[in-house]
């Protein structure tokens, strides 16, 4: 497959060091001592600059899971077959997901997205951009084509920008489908460089005695394939899959569009990392909000920069993570306008 480089512009809006500042500034002044909330004072004054509005709303707050299916899941790679991937999709649409039910207590809107589920038609609720009935098997070529990975992509854009349109003042990111973690690996491997054996992990729960096999269908994932490390695309189009094109897009658009945007688990941080290495800049729009146990998760936030607020062995996926930040998040913001100033305490 013939190596396509992006060809698309986006200009970032820039970050707003005065907003920053200023927040930085008021959570001093304030009867505690300095820093002492630790990183939700940091999530707050990276919010400022990310928006320009210092301790402005975080709600509306919208959870966007982009759900597909992977080819090489039929290899084995998961503790479930592919066919999961479309029964969580159902409940995901009913509201019965685990997401959903800690997106009720934390006041997040959940908005469902078919990037490539194989079903016969997304349930109601969904939002319908599928690219296909899943990936092929990376294994064995090629996951996706070139301008599938655009599209992808450009799908992932038009959806974010739609939710702001729609008055989001915060993005999460999610996802759900079944073989995703070896596709993530794989592109760990690749754009970071390192040896598969050290940053494939179990995924959903795969058995610790089925991993080297995981670890072997992702190196021969490699090997067939070729990606390219300096191409960010020919890495996702040849070994990524169609939720984390559309998890691409929707950090550019959030960059783009100066909305502050919580990553979840590995999934959605090598989707971050791939949307770095395409549009540099982009990460200053994102928070971490967890550590997921994943092998590569805290190699790759490294890589971005980011620190993860919550450390809570989680590994489900579907933006549970991310939803886990949003209430320290809205206690963050209630201290910040709601707690004396220090003159207040000592005349």
């Amino acid at each position: 497959m013939p190596k396509t480089q992006f060809p698309r512009k986006f200009t970032l809006k820039p970050f707003d060091l005065d907003a920053a500042h200023r927040c930085q500034e008021h959570w001093d002044s304030r009867g505690k001592p300095p820093g002492s909330l630790g990183q939700l004072e940091e999530a707050l004054v990276q919010i400022a600059g990310i928006t320009g509005e210092a301790g402005g709303a975080l709600k509306p707050c919208r959870l966007l899971v982009f759900c597909a299916d992977n080819g090489v899941a039929r290899r084995g790679v998961s503790v479930v077959g592919g066919e999961v991937t479309a029964a969580l999709g159902r409940s995901l649409a009913n509201g019965r997901l685990a997401v959903c039910q800690m997106a009720t207590v934390a006041g997040v809107e959940v908005t469902p997205v078919d990037m490539g589920v194989d079903w016969e038609r997304p349930p109601a609720g969904f939002i319908p951009l599928s690219l296909g009935r899943g990936t092929a098997d990376l294994s064995q070529g090629p996951a996706m084509t070139p301008e599938h990975a655009l599209q992808g992509i450009d799908q992932g854009v038009s959806v974010t920008k739609a939710a702001v349109e729609q008055g989001a003042r915060l993005l999460l990111a999610g996802e759900v489908g079944i073989g995703n973690t070896t596709s993530a690996a794989a592109m760990t491997a690749v754009l970071l460089g390192l040896e598969v054996e050290t940053i494939t992990g179990q995924g959903a729960g795969l058995p610790p005695e089925r991993i080297p096999d995981k670890v072997e269908i992702i190196k021969q994932a490699i090997r067939v394939n070729h990606p390219d490390p300096s191409n960010p695309l020919d890495v996702l189009a040849k070994i990524g899959g169609f939720d984390l094109a559309g998890l691409t897009g929707m950090f550019i658009a959030c960059a783009e569009l100066g909305v502050p945007v919580v990553l979840d688990g590995l999934i959605s941080t090598v989707a971050a990392l791939t949307a770095e290495r395409l549009c540099p800049g982009a990460r200053q729009a994102m928070l971490a909000s967890h550590l997921s146990t994943e092998p590569a998760a805290r190699l790759v936030l490294w890589e971005l920069g980011l620190e993860p607020v919550v450390q809570a062995r989680l590994r489900l996926g579907e933006g549970s993570g991310a939803v886990t930040l949003v209430p320290l998040l809205d206690m963050a913001r209630q201290a910040y306008h709601g707690m004396d100033a220090y003159t207040d305490l000592v005349p």
